[in-house]
């Protein structure tokens, strides 16, 4: 049942069905995030106003895991089944993690900048960050030069899979190193108008995930049906005939 459940063409359908609410929920929930996040909240003690930016940098960098973490699921799903969905959907959760693990880069520089004084350091947090992004983008070049399908969704799984096993790695690199990036916080240190806005966004984020993997899933399966096209065309048609 779990197998039936996980299957990327369900995924996708489910994603299709729900995005109106998903959407509508977004948009709730970002208003909402930011109402708490510019107007509810108070500055922070040490950093003041420049705290804000961890309304969106924390649940950006919480959803750039969940999204890797599909990607893991879906490349393991692949090796195992040899089904070119689950590299497809692994693939298309790669982009959108991507995308997500930039913008957790972005925004850490511009809240390091008034926070520590620079826009980068060597900081293991940020080091071990900027590895996983680097191993995605090696993740999304390797697909685009590897023109077999199955030699690349082998080789991508692999890729996926030890990118994804960086992520615990990013998580403890606090805990692991003296660092300048602080240690996690649990809802119970911090004022509840930071755990309201920092979930209401987090769940903002999660559903623009969903229907971004799902858009890009789409557009996935669509070019493997024109690359199946072209291959059968350059053949003499379906039958090879």
């Amino acid at each position: 049942m779990f197998d039936r459940l996980a299957s990327p063409t369900r995924f996708a359908v489910f994603a299709q069905r729900a995005q109106g609410w998903a959407w509508a929920g977004a948009l709730a929930l970002i208003a909402a995030g930011l109402y708490f996040a510019l107007f509810a909240s108070p500055p922070d003690y040490q950093q003041g106003e420049a705290v804000r930016i961890m309304y969106v940098h924390v649940p950006a960098a919480w959803i750039m895991s969940l999204t890797f973490a599909v990607v893991l699921f879906y490349s393991f799903r692949f090796l195992w089944k040899g089904n070119e969905l689950d590299d497809l959907m692994a693939a298309s959760a790669a982009e959108v993690g991507a995308a997500f693990n930039g913008l957790t880069l972005v925004l850490g520089m511009i809240w390091g900048k008034p926070t520590w004084g620079v826009w980068w350091t060597w900081d293991a947090r940020l080091t071990s960050t900027l590895v996983l992004f680097l191993i995605f983008i090696g993740y999304l070049a390797l697909r685009a030069f590897v023109d077999d399908p199955q030699r690349r969704g082998q080789w991508s799984a692999a890729v996926g899979i030890l990118g994804a096993i960086n992520v615990p790695i990013v998580y403890m690199s606090v805990r692991w190193w003296r660092t300048l990036h602080q240690v996690q916080s649990s809802p119970s240190t911090v004022d509840w108008k930071y755990v309201l806005s920092l979930r209401a966004n987090a769940f903002a984020f999660l559903f623009i995930m969903i229907y971004f993997i799902r858009r890009r899933y789409e557009a996935a399966c669509l070019e493997r049906a024109a690359e199946h096209a072209a291959q059968d065309a350059a053949l003499g048609g379906p039958d090879h005939g």
